[in-house]
């Protein structure tokens, strides 16, 4: 389970605990509140914007259910460093600098295989690239276009995905036979 998964459950369990406190009164706790990074970095790792969201349904200032969210914080691994509240309800996050060596260490085990997942489930999936006319012009694009249709071939098998690859080579035909004679007239 990754970081942000890990403070989106924090954020429902302190919510449920408020509730069941009898700090907030909500009919619905959200079980997937939004987790984003600030736009500051010195607000913290994380932020979320769940009691703006939440003053409306439980008839109570977005600051207020951040202040009652800090006293029933439920950080059961402990992963936060500092946890406070900011602007109008906002709540940024810090998490403590082990998880993130520990994660850097786990990521650095796995090696290769960092990010596999069997999410495709063997589903077969055909990625075609684009192909460089022999007798046009080349650009870059030509082989950028390569590279991006084997970079999103490669995340796909990563997924699980049964990859087909298609890179078209312009090679035979009417193209090259006039290709080869326009070369051998240069050469003359």
């Amino acid at each position: 389970m990754d970081v942000v998964d890990q403070i989106g459950q924090i954020v429902a369990k302190t919510l449920q605990t408020c509730v069941d406190q009898g700090a907030i009164e909500l009919a619905d706790i959200p079980t997937d509140p939004p987790v984003e990074k600030p736009k500051n970095p010195e607000h913290g790792d994380y932020a979320t914007s769940i009691c703006l969201q939440l003053a409306k349904p439980a008839r109570k200032n977005p600051r207020e259910i951040a202040q009652a969210f800090l006293v029933h914080l439920t950080d059961p691994d402990g992963i936060i460093e500092r946890c406070e509240v900011a602007g109008p309800g906002f709540i940024n996050f810090t998490v403590r600098a082990d998880v993130w060596r520990e994660m850097a260490r786990s990521i650095a085990l796995q090696g290769k295989d960092f990010g596999r997942n069997t999410m495709g489930a063997g589903k077969r999936v055909l990625v075609e690239f684009v192909s460089a006319n022999p007798t046009g012009p080349l650009h870059v694009g030509h082989g950028r276009g390569a590279v991006t249709g084997d970079t999103v071939a490669s995340l796909l098998e990563a997924c699980g995905y049964e990859v087909e690859r298609e890179y078209y080579i312009n090679d035979v035909g009417n193209q090259m036979n006039i290709l080869g004679r326009s070369l051998f007239v240069r050469y003359q």
